[in-house]
C-alpha cells in the first residue's frame, strides 16, 4: 500500500477546441465523418498543414514515432489547410495523403474554416487537445515533437488518474492499396541507351525502365523506409528525388527523408552515401565541412554545374554544393530566409528550390523556386556566383498566365529542363502544365496541358519525357511549333490578411519553454527574431534581426498592406540539475503574414511558436 501524497496534475490553460468541419471531408476513416467528440478520452493532436509546405512535410515525419508509440492513447488529426488553388481539390489532397504515406485522419478542409477557428497563422501549426476536449497547447513549426511527446505523457498519467482517458484502437482506417508500376515518381534522368532511371519517390526506391518508358528492367532499393548503404536489394531510401550523372559516371540521388545525397553504380548496382548524416540540419548547424560530417535538410534535387555538385535544398531555402574532389560541402547560395529576393548568391532568398537544370551552354543554373511560384537562375558574377529572376514575383502571387515575363505566373513549379535553343522547359507542377520561358524573347507559352502534377522532363530525340506523378506514369510530348494558348488565370493565397492598425505594432512571438525544460542561455541568448517585409517600405523602423521575442514595428505612412516575414527561433534545454550535459531542443518557425494597414485593425500581432497566447 502506498500511502504517499499523490502529485498535484499541472496547471494549464484550457480553451475549448472548436469543432473540426471542413467543405471536403475525411479521408482514412473509411467514410465516416469525426467529430471532437468521438475523440473524447484520446489525447488529440491537431496538425495543421498543407501539402506543398516542405516544412509541413518535417513535421508529418517527426510525427511518425510519436504516433507508433502512443498509438492506443493518441490520436493524430490532420487538417489540410490548402495555400495554393490546386491544394483545395479533393482528388489532390487524396493524393498527397498516399504520397506522404500519412497514417491518420485528415480533414480536408478547403476554405479554411477549422484554420480560422482555431486562430492558426502559419503552416505548419501543431494544437493538443486533452481527453476533454480543451485546447492545452500550441506550436508552430518544427522541431516539437519532443516537447509535445512529454505533454503526451502528463495527460496520460494525468486522465488515467481520472479516468477520463480511453484506450483502443483509433479511428484510422488504412486504404487500399493500388498496384502500378510506379506510385508517385519524383524525378527522371535518360540512360546512355535510351533507358530511364526515375526515383520512385512512394515506394522508397529507384526504378530503371527500358527507352519506352513502361516496361520494368529492375528495381534498386529495398521499397521501404530507411537509410542503408548496399547492393539493389540492399539499399533503402527515403521518398528519393532528384537524380544527376557524376563525372565519374555514378548517379547522385536527392534522399529527400533521409537528408543525404547517395550515389549509384548503375553497372555494379551497389548505393553509397556521398553527403548528409542522416539527421535534419538545424539553425547552428555547420554549413560547410567533410560531406559525410554535415546534417543536410530535404535536398530535392541535384544537378552538375561549374564542376560541382548543386543541390536544392528546400528544407531550408537554400542552394548547396559538394565537390566531389574534396568530398566537401557547403552552402552555395541562400540565406535560409524564405522569399524571392535577388543578387549576390550569399543574400538571395530561395522559398523551396526544388528543380534544377544547367543550360545547354554551362552558364547558368535554372531553379524551380517552388513557393515563390517563380523560374530562377544561377550564373556567374566576377569571382562569385548571382541570383536572378526570370518569372515571378512573390510567395502568394500565382496562377496559369502567359505572355511577358514580367507579367507571367507559374502555380509551384517543381521540375525544369534547359532545351538546346537556350529556353527552359517548366513542369508548372499545380497548373498541370508544360510551361516554356524563351530568355531571347522574355515570353512564357504553354507547350501541353491536362497533366497531371508534372514534376520532372527530360529531353529525348528532340521530345520531352514528362515525368506525371500523380498519374504514375512517364509521358512522351512532342512539342508542337507553336505553343498551346490558355486563358490567363491570376491568384492570390486565399489567406485573409490581418488587419493591423497604423502606426506602431506590438509584434510579440509567444514562446514557453515545455514543463521539464528551460532556455538555454549558457553560451548567450537563446532566442533570435528576424523581421523583413514586403515591399520593404511597409516597415519605417523595426526590420532585421534581435534577440528579443518582443519587438515594436514602426509602420510607414502611405503603404497600406505588404507581407511581414517573421522568423524565430528559440533553444531549451532539459532542466535536470544533476545532468552536466542536458538534451537540448530548437523550436523554429517562419511566418510570412500578409497585412492590411486600417483604423480598425489590431496594434498587437501574436505568433505562437510554443505554448498558449494568453493575451488571447
Amino acid at each position: 500500500m502506498n500511502d504517499a501524497t499523490p502529485t498535484p496534475a499541472p496547471r494549464r490553460a484550457r480553451v475549448r477546441a472548436p469543432e473540426l468541419v471542413g467543405k471536403g471531408g475525411w479521408l482514412n476513416t473509411g467514410g465516416k465523418e469525426l467529430t471532437l467528440a468521438d475523440l473524447r478520452g484520446k489525447c488529440a493532436v491537431v496538425d495543421f498543414w498543407t501539402f506543398c509546405c516542405v516544412n509541413c512535410l518535417h513535421v508529418l515525419d517527426e510525427l511518425r514515432e510519436l504516433e507508433e508509440k502512443h498509438r492506443d492513447t493518441l490520436v493524430i488529426i490532420g487538417v489540410h489547410s490548402p495555400k495554393f488553388v490546386h491544394e483545395a481539390e479533393h482528388q489532390a489532397v487524396v493524393d498527397a495523403v498516399e504520397r506522404y504515406e500519412v497514417h491518420h485522419p485528415v480533414l480536408d478542409d478547403p476554405e479554411l474554416a477549422t484554420w480560422k477557428q482555431y486562430a492558426v497563422r502559419a503552416w505548419p501549426t501543431l494544437v493538443v487537445i486533452d481527453p476533454e476536449g480543451y485546447v492545452v497547447a500550441q506550436h508552430a513549426g518544427e522541431g516539437h515533437a519532443h516537447a509535445i511527446a512529454k505533454l503526451v505523457e502528463e495527460l496520460e498519467a494525468e486522465h488515467e488518474a481520472k479516468g477520463t482517458l480511453r484506450r483502443g484502437d483509433g479511428p484510422y482506417v488504412a486504404p487500399e492499396p493500388v498496384a502500378t508500376h510506379l506510385r508517385f515518381p519524383g524525378k527522371a534522368l535518360l540512360l546512355p541507351d535510351g533507358g530511364f532511371l526515375v526515383s520512385d519517390t512512394t515506394r522508397h526506391r529507384l526504378v530503371e525502365l527500358g527507352p519506352d518508358g513502361e516496361t520494368v528492367r529492375r528495381h534498386i532499393g529495398a521499397g521501404e523506409r530507411g537509410f542503408a548503404d548496399g547492393g539493389p536489394d540492399e539499399a533503402r531510401f527515403s521518398e528519393p528525388q532528384g537524380l544527376a550523372v557524376l563525372p565519374d559516371g555514378r548517379i547522385a540521388v536527392a534522399d529527400t527523408v533521409n537528408h543525404a545525397i547517395r550515389a549509384l553504380d548503375l553497372g555494379t548496382g551497389v548505393t553509397t552515401t556521398l553527403a548528409g548524416t542522416g539527421r535534419q540540419w538545424w539553425q547552428g548547424s555547420p554549413t560547410s565541412g567533410p560531406a559525410r560530417g554535415v546534417d543536410l535538410s530535404s535536398p530535392w534535387d541535384v544537378a552538375w554545374f561549374a564542376d560541382r555538385l548543386w543541390i536544392a535544398m528546400a528544407g531550408v531555402h537554400q542552394l548547396w554544393s559538394y565537390d566531389p574532389a574534396t568530398q566537401t560541402v557547403r552552402v552555395a547560395a541562400g540565406t535560409t530566409n524564405e522569399g524571392l529576393v535577388d543578387g549576390p548568391a550569399d543574400e538571395a532568398w530561395f522559398a523551396q528550390p526544388s528543380g534544377l537544370a544547367t543550360s545547354a551552354d554551362g552558364e547558368r543554373l535554372w531553379v524551380a523556386d517552388s513557393e515563390t511560384s517563380a523560374l530562377r537562375y544561377i550564373e556567374r558574377d566576377g569571382t562569385g556566383f548571382a541570383v536572378r529572376t526570370a518569372v515571378g514575383t512573390g510567395l502568394f502571387d500565382f496562377g496559369h498566365r502567359d505572355g511577358p515575363a514580367g507579367q507571367a505566373l507559374f502555380q509551384h513549379p517543381l521540375g525544369v529542363t534547359a532545351l538546346p535553343d537556350g529556353s527552359v522547359a517548366v513542369c508548372d507542377t499545380y497548373n498541370h502544365a508544360l510551361r516554356r520561358y524563351d530568355p531571347a524573347s522574355g515570353e512564357v507559352t504553354t507547350l501541353a496541358t491536362d497533366l497531371r502534377e508534372p514534376s520532372d522532363a527530360v529531353l529525348v530525340d528532340g521530345d520531352l519525357v514528362v515525368v506525371e506523378s500523380a498519374r504514375h506514369r512517364l509521358t512522351r510530348l512532342r512539342l508542337p511549333e507553336e505553343a498551346v494558348r490558355v486563358a490567363d488565370r491570376a491568384h492570390r493565397t486565399q489567406r485573409a490578411a490581418t488587419e493591423i492598425a497604423p502606426g506602431t505594432l506590438r509584434l510579440d512571438v509567444v514562446f514557453q519553454a515545455p514543463a521539464g525544460q528551460k532556455l538555454d542561455t549558457r553560451y548567450g541568448p537563446s532566442t533570435r527574431l528576424l523581421v523583413s517585409a514586403t515591399p520593404p517600405e511597409l516597415l519605417a523602423d523595426g526590420a532585421g534581426p534581435g534577440t528579443d521575442l518582443v519587438r515594436d514595428l514602426v509602420l510607414s505612412e502611405g503603404v497600406t498592406e505588404g507581407v511581414l516575414h517573421v522568423s524565430a527561433m528559440a533553444a531549451s534545454c532539459d532542466d535536470d540539475p544533476a545532468n552536466e550535459y542536458p538534451a537540448c531542443h530548437v523550436h523554429q518557425q517562419d511566418w510570412g503574414v500578409p497585412v492590411r494597414v486600417s483604423a480598425e485593425g489590431t496594434a498587437r500581432l501574436p505568433l505562437v511558436l510554443a505554448g498558449m497566447d494568453e493575451q488571447a
